[in-house]
């Protein structure tokens, strides 16, 4: 028999590591908007599990516990992946809100040919995070001709 999730998690999140979990969870509560909702700390006071929550997103944040996880940081700055965030509103001073808490903008917001404005930003352990908004609702044809592309699906 199938139990409920006491935690409500999303049905998709998204584990990032780093070698200092602890400053990243108040970084990325400064930075990007991420809530705390859980810390688990050992007897000697490490964090061993973390969960933080955009929306009805979490994320999990953790250290580096085993030699096949790594922060960017500890790899030469390399990303396996990106973690995307679509916001309702106000991309633009999210943005500036990221950059003042010292997030390195790597790319400046830019509408995108699919109907949406975007900007990617570095945190202080080389992660790059990926923010979007929907400003338009483009049809499949149009975004086939603006971009050259041949498009299989589309959004629903």
């Amino acid at each position: 028999m199938p139990i409920d999730d006491p935690f409500k998690h999303a049905v998709l999140g998204s584990g990032v590591f780093y070698q200092d979990p602890r400053a990243a969870l108040a970084w990325l509560q400064a930075a990007f908007g991420f809530e705390p909702s859980m810390l688990a700390s050992d007897s000697d006071g490490r964090l061993v599990h973390a969960e933080m929550r955009f929306g009805d997103a979490y994320i999990i944040v953790d250290g580096e516990w085993a030699a096949h996880i790594a922060s960017p940081a500890s790899v030469g700055g390399k990303n396996t992946q990106s973690v995307y965030i679509r916001l309702r509103e106000d991309l633009g001073a999210h943005c500036e809100k990221a950059r003042a808490a010292g997030a390195e903008i790597v790319e400046e917001p830019i509408d995108r040919f699919y109907g949406e404005r975007q900007y990617r930003a570095r945190d202080p352990e080389g992660h790059v995070w990926t923010f979007t908004q929907t400003v338009r609702i483009v049809p499949k044809e149009e975004a086939e001709r603006l971009s050259g592309l041949s498009i299989e699906g589309w959004h629903r």
